[in-house]
């Protein structure tokens, strides 16, 4: 499978798992002082992976981890950390050239499903998903989606939608999370 491949699409989120579907609000956590993320997990898509820090190409666009590391996320190194009061980033690959990569399944994330983000102080930020939303990439709601939050906030990003071996993906997967917990 190439980058999607034109065969088998990664997951999308149903409409139950969009905002529109939310129930009562979960607990927030207080914020926790800043550390970088080192580590990924996802155990209900058995997730486990390291993360690296990204940084903004020549027009401002978050730039994608090494897509040769089917197993990588990444970090927007000069943006809230995860754990941190505020919006942290951290993106990955859908697939690479040599099939699924480690947020090929991000769109079976369910409300209530826990992300955690193991950081470089020995902490874990524990994070609970809110809700999970594809977004076309021509109308991208970057305020919603990177905009400042007064509580520790998680969104992991990856493409998704349609595929198109010309165009590449025409959305992005977005799952929007909060801190419940520390470790």
């Amino acid at each position: 499978m190439l980058h999607g491949g034109g065969r088998i699409l990664p997951p999308l989120p149903t409409a139950e798992q969009g905002f529109d579907a939310l129930g009562a609000p979960l607990v927030a956590a207080p914020p926790m002082p800043r550390a970088a993320p080192v580590r990924i997990r996802i155990p209900a898509l058995s997730v486990d992976a390291p993360v690296t820090g990204l940084a903004l190409d020549a027009d401002g666009r978050l730039e994608p981890p090494p897509p040769g590391d089917a197993n990588l996320a990444g970090w927007y190194r000069a943006g809230t950390a995860p754990g941190e009061r505020g919006t942290a980033v951290l993106a990955g690959h859908v697939d690479n050239d040599r099939g699924p990569a480690v947020f090929y399944r991000l769109g079976a994330l369910h409300r209530g499903d826990q992300v955690a983000v193991v950081r470089d102080d020995r902490s874990t930020a524990w994070f609970a998903v809110d809700a999970v939303v594809v977004h076309p990439k021509d109308d991208f709601p970057d305020r919603q989606v990177y905009g400042a939050a007064g509580t520790a906030q998680v969104r992991l990003i990856t493409c998704g939608g349609d595929f198109s071996r010309r165009t590449g993906y025409d959305a992005n997967v977005v799952v929007y999370a909060h801190l419940v917990r520390a470790a």
